[in-house]
């Protein structure tokens, strides 16, 4: 199952959660402002992202300018307890699913949600053929 850390703000989360919806990929969201993250879920977004808390935390919040703290001198268990007391320092949309993740929206990265069965399928559609797969690009 997909999961999208969002906020209601966000505008890039409401182009994410429409792009599932009319995809119809079944995703779980998480408001970070109202929902309590727990340290599995952090840890998870954590080791799935590439250049860790470079990926994941905006440097430019309000929270970190104002408070000072440096995230690069945070061990791990001290980033998730900050993280978990500041949500709002999370980029957003952060979009997990067992193996993979993206953070922010991107029209062409967020793609790799799409099973891959169903790609396949897309990409070796003609025109007019693929009634299964409604948003086939060759259509």
């Amino acid at each position: 199952m997909i999961k999208i850390y969002t906020t209601p703000s966000c505008s890039s989360c409401r182009k994410a959660k429409k792009f599932f919806t009319e995809e119809n990929i079944p995703y779980l969201e998480k408001n970070i402002l109202v929902t309590d993250l727990n340290e599995n879920e952090l840890r998870d977004i954590l080791v799935k992202s590439e250049n860790g808390t470079e990926d994941i935390i905006s440097t430019r919040s309000k929270v970190i300018k104002e408070s000072g703290v440096d995230i690069d001198s945070m061990t791990i268990n001290e980033l998730i307890q900050f993280v978990r007391k500041n949500p709002s320092v999370l980029k957003r949309p952060i979009m997990v699913d067992e193996s993979k993740i993206q953070v922010g929206y991107n029209e062409e990265e967020i793609r790799v949600f799409i099973p891959h069965e169903r790609r396949v399928a897309e990409w070796s559609c003609k025109k007019d053929e693929c009634p299964a797969f409604t948003s086939c690009e060759n259509k």
